[in-house]
């Protein structure tokens, strides 16, 4: 019955985790991409951090985007993949 309490406890925390992090999960319009300045290393590695919960949020509301339009390619790229591989455990649970 403990066990069940602590893994409660765990579920609770983790959702509320991914509701504070969602909070950084904007997507800017088409149109302002053209002005706007285009996610470069930094943002995507931001973008891969998120990506989980960008996901889970892209279901539900059309305003939430997995990947940004707006950005400046090969380094966006491989900042974005770097950032959901961190996330997500990279090679280590292959093992």
């Amino acid at each position: 019955m403990k066990t069940k309490i602590k893994i409660f406890k765990w579920l609770i925390v983790l959702a509320g985790l991914a509701l504070v992090v969602s909070a950084c999960a904007d997507v800017t319009p088409i149109e302002q991409c053209i002005t706007d300045a285009p996610y470069n290393f930094w943002g995507g590695l931001w973008h891969g951090f998120i990506a989980p919960v960008s996901f889970v949020g892209s279901l539900f509301n059309d305003n939430i985007a997995l990947y940004a339009v707006n950005n400046n390619g090969g380094w966006y790229d491989f900042g974005f993949v770097l950032g959901a591989g961190i996330i997500f455990g990279g090679s280590s649970r292959a093992a």
